[in-house]
């Protein structure tokens, strides 16, 4: 009940965001474009968190974790590929200037083969795929590295695509800014689903802290970089739709940040020393999902925004 009142939530979040995201770019923005992006980015997310935090436990209890991580793995793999599948649809209708309802079959393919933007989704809705029906198959720790190095591609494909289609530095850098943001977010998001006892917290915060800094490192440096490549100058972070939802995402990394090093000098230490209880490191990092649950929104919005 817990997990789901958790999962249920972070949707409501999810919606809100969204919706924020869509009018502060009004008119540039889609409100249906923005929704199934942010759905989808969220589900890809947490497929590759599942799957990364296994391995920030021991040897010895991992098999626990990944025991634990199978059935919402399950969920969020099924949840990405339906949403990967509703993106191809509302980006070819949106292509061919056509309502959804209007949409035929070759439309359709011909978006999917014939643009870089249907190609790329259609890697994501293959990589959705795959990590789905990678549930199936014996959960081992090799099987856990197969998933997340999947979901990672499949998270890094759209983005190489739209505004960044013709900038390989900034193709490049958004990339990794992409996969830096969905490891520290899913992980967080993995921890949140699987982890339960004080033990648990001991053994496996202290390694997601390694990773978050290397991740929090890696997306500031990709996202200035983008940031360089996509703006043409200051007055563009508030005299356009894409500035002003760029704005909002760096307030509310900033807020991220501050966050998750008052977490390090504080939460960090008292969990590593079974001083934090279960339930103060399920509310602590609740609180920190919540937030990154809006930074997805308006990365989302972002994606869409022209």
């Amino acid at each position: 009940m817990t997990r789901h009142r958790a999962v249920a939530g972070g949707a409501l979040i999810v919606a809100a965001a969204s919706v924020a995201a869509w009018s502060l770019a009004y008119p540039q923005g889609s409100l249906t474009a923005t929704l199934v992006r942010a759905v989808a980015d969220c589900a890809a997310v947490t497929t590759l968190g599942l799957a990364v935090v296994p391995m920030l436990d021991v040897d010895r209890y991992r098999g626990e974790l990944i025991d634990r991580a199978t059935a919402p793995l399950a969920a969020a793999g099924a949840v990405w590929l339906l949403a990967e599948l509703t993106r191809q649809v509302v980006s070819a209708a949106q292509a061919a200037a056509v309502p959804v309802t209007r949409l035929g079959v070759q439309t359709s393919v011909d978006f999917a083969v014939h643009t870089a933007a249907g190609r790329a989704g259609l890697f994501s809705v293959v990589a959705a795929a795959v990590c789905l029906a990678a549930v199936a198959a014996p959960r081992t720790a090799p099987m856990n590295v197969v998933v997340a190095g999947v979901a990672a591609v499949g998270v890094a494909a759209r983005p190489l695509t739209g505004h960044f289609a013709e900038s390989a530095l900034g193709g490049l850098a958004v990339a990794l800014h992409t996969v830096a943001a969905a490891l520290w977010c899913g992980a967080l998001a993995g921890l949140v689903l699987t982890v339960e006892h004080r033990g648990q917290w001991a053994r496996v915060l202290p390694r997601f802290s390694q990773l978050s800094l290397v991740c929090v490192a890696t997306l500031l440096a990709g996202g200035v970089v983008g940031a360089a490549v996509t703006l043409d100058s200051p007055a563009e972070l508030y005299a356009t739709g894409y500035g002003r939802l760029l704005s909002a995402k760096i307030v509310v990394t900033v807020v991220l940040i501050v966050l998750a090093r008052r977490n390090r000098t504080m939460w960090l230490p008292a969990a590593r020393t079974h001083r934090a209880t279960a339930v103060v490191s399920r509310s602590r990092s609740r609180t920190e999902l919540a937030i990154m649950a809006v930074a997805l929104a308006l990365a989302a919005a972002l994606a869409v925004t022209g």
